[in-house]
């Protein structure tokens, strides 16, 4: 079943994530890469499963890419798809925004009848408020990866969350 894996990226280190991504459940033959600057929302219609990728911008704004098409999403038909998040924000420099895109996008698919998977614990990150926390505030609704002050975790915390994901997968469909 193939995965469609969309991202908008400014200054690269989202799409050096999406790939990192792509490559850890099996490369492009499993997971087919999409930057929303190029490619149209309604491709995500075709995927059973998606992985989507933000990154947070100053103070709490949605990436560039995204912003652009985010009314978009309301149009889609995403009832029955899964979802998994990734996030990408700095949570010193501004660590009352950490991946509030993230959250955002989160909230803004809640409207549509999807399945979330890959929920990530918020220990081992240092910030003040993020809109991407879970309601008991626990968890972030994706991956979170700080390329900015945690960079070096960064390839340790793709590697555990896509083994998390295949293990989360697997469970769905037994």
């Amino acid at each position: 079943m193939a995965i469609g894996l969309f991202y908008g990226s400014t200054t690269c280190y989202t799409e050096m994530a999406a790939e990192k991504i792509q490559n850890a459940l099996g490369g492009p033959e499993i997971v087919e890469l999409h930057n929303v600057k190029d490619t149209s929302l309604t491709e995500m219609e075709h995927y059973d499963i998606l992985i989507l990728g933000i990154s947070t911008w100053d103070y709490g704004e949605l990436q560039e890419d995204w912003d652009a098409v985010w009314n978009d999403l309301d149009t889609l038909k995403l009832d029955g798809k899964i979802v998994a998040l990734f996030g990408l924000g700095d949570q010193e420099g501004y660590g009352e925004w950490f991946l509030d895109a993230m959250g955002m996008l989160y909230a803004k698919l809640a409207m549509h009848q999807v399945s979330f998977i890959g929920y990530w614990p918020n220990q081992g990150y240092q910030f003040d408020t993020s809109k991407a926390l879970t309601q008991d505030g626990d968890y972030f609704v994706g991956l979170a990866l700080d390329d900015e002050t945690q960079y070096e975790q960064s390839d340790t915390r793709i590697e555990q969350w896509t083994n998390q994901l295949l293990e989360e997968l697997q469970a769905i469909s037994e």
